[in-house]
């Protein structure tokens, strides 16, 4: 039986958590159309009669503006070296870029570790020229040839024969979670992430980036879970925005969450929200800590 962990590796937006979420079968990370969506470590394991993988996605890969910023940098990058494998998505649709050369040139040059190139998007191209001379520019970034599997994450074309090519790269071990196990999140976590989710769908410019959520109480009865959560964003202009008139935003995001939060417990909940004003906190580390950007020193 095979058994490892799979880092997924890339640019934001390239789709590492909608390929994730494909790959289950269900939904475990949120994703939007937004940099940032991913902020978290967080890990799916996929269990079947052939192994167990689990699949760690990160956040995308760019240059930090801010303490957050590093956090993120820090996630993506720290726990590549306890990889048994790494995927390195890139966007197919379009030719390698300066992000791409810089994961390629940091992060991944001189790893010995597995390397398999995932090329996604590829439904958005129908020319096949333009989609080999894409190819050839990621194949540049490489010393040798590594392994790669044309994808869309979107529409799970080719999942399993990624999959297959994964499994061949994995060692041989018992499984390390139970069958039934796909996530290792907790409701508390989820919840967090499924409000911030619905708060990167309604809003934009710069308030999607400069939201935080912090589950100040789970409470887990048989008919009803009562979760309550404030929003954090970092001046007044951005509360007012996130309220929304006559607190219609806030209505909005509580519902579409409250509903989806339900999907997932298959039961009632109540979710009392709050926005509150926490200045300039992606750059200070004591609150960055007290969020949950802490980096952890493994998988």
């Amino acid at each position: 039986m095979k058994c490892g962990f799979v880092t997924i590796l890339g640019r934001p937006n390239v789709g590492k958590s909608t390929l994730l979420n494909q790959i289950l079968g269900q939904k475990i990370v949120i994703t939007t159309d937004k940099a940032q969506t991913t902020r978290k470590r967080i890990k799916g394991i996929l269990t079947d009669e052939n192994g167990q993988i689990i699949f760690v996605d990160r956040p995308g890969v760019h240059r930090p503006l801010n303490k957050l910023g590093e956090f993120l940098l820090d996630e993506a990058k720290i726990a590549v070296p306890d990889a048994d494998l790494v995927l390195f998505l890139v966007d197919g649709s379009e030719p390698a870029g300066k992000g791409d050369r810089w994961i390629a040139e940091n992060i991944l040059k001189g790893i010995n570790i597995p390397i398999i190139l995932v090329m996604n998007k590829l439904d958005k191209i129908k020319n096949m020229q333009r989609i080999e001379e894409n190819l050839i520019s990621y194949k540049t970034l490489f010393d040798e040839n590594i392994p790669i599997v044309r994808i869309s994450a979107k529409t799970g074309r080719n999942k399993d024969t990624l999959l297959n090519n994964i499994l061949k790269k994995l060692p041989d071990g018992e499984k390390l979670y139970p069958d039934d196990v796909v996530t290792e999140e907790s409701m508390r976590s989820v919840a967090e992430e499924i409000i911030r989710e619905k708060i990167l769908l309604n809003t934009q410019d710069e308030i999607p980036h400069s939201v935080a959520i912090k589950v100040e109480k789970y409470e887990e009865n048989d008919d009803i879970d009562r979760i309550y959560a404030n929003i954090y964003c970092e001046t007044k202009s951005q509360k007012g925005i996130l309220i929304g008139k006559g607190g219609n935003l806030l209505k909005i995001v509580g519902t579409q969450a409250r509903k989806e939060l339900e999907s997932i417990v298959d039961k009632k909940v109540f979710l009392g929200l709050e926005v509150k004003v926490e200045k300039d906190w992606r750059k200070k580390d004591k609150i960055l800590k007290d969020f949950g950007y802490v980096s952890q020193d493994s998988l």
